[in-house]
């Protein structure tokens, strides 16, 4: 008799991008519960970092508003895996380097543009998660979650104040 291994369960991975020195409790509300957390940068200040890491595991890159002592140690890239499934962060995606399928990568997650999306392009996961911060022009103010069970992944976005 041969023994299955037992699957994962699903991990959930919040997304969360320019929240430009706002916590909004609708945010941490939304994060609630999740495995880790993505910040795709733009945080401009330490205690956002604080804050959501009391919720989960952080994976953290530098946005172009990061500057001072604090953000020097942020890094501008960030790769990790979650199951069987490799993400790429980077704060804007024009600093997506070369083609992430040549790294394995299934998941790119960017900020930058302020605009939620998500898309596939030759099999990669591109999700920008918008912006949870200020409201920016018209702009809607959300965030993500990345569900991973095993190799697979799914991405969406929701709004978090009207």
């Amino acid at each position: 008799m041969t023994s299955r291994a037992q699957a994962l369960p699903p991990s959930r991975i919040g997304l969360i991008s320019d929240t430009h020195n706002l916590v909004r409790p609708e945010a941490l509300d939304y994060l609630a519960g999740c495995d880790a957390i993505i910040h795709a940068g733009d945080i401009c200040n330490q205690a956002v970092l604080d804050a959501l890491a009391q919720i989960a595991p952080l994976t953290v890159v530098r946005g172009n508003n990061d500057t001072g002592e604090w953000a020097a140690s942020l890094p501008t890239h960030a790769t990790l895996t979650v199951q069987q499934v490799a993400i790429l962060v980077v704060h804007d995606i024009a600093d997506v380097r070369g083609d992430p399928r040549k790294d394995d990568i299934r998941v790119v997650v960017t900020g930058h543009s302020h605009k939620p999306s998500i898309s596939e392009r030759d099999g990669v996961l591109f999700v920008n998660p918008g912006s949870a911060g200020p409201r920016r022009f018209k702009l809607p103010v959300s965030a993500g979650i990345l569900t991973v069970e095993g190799a697979r992944v799914h991405a969406r976005f929701d709004l978090l104040v009207q």
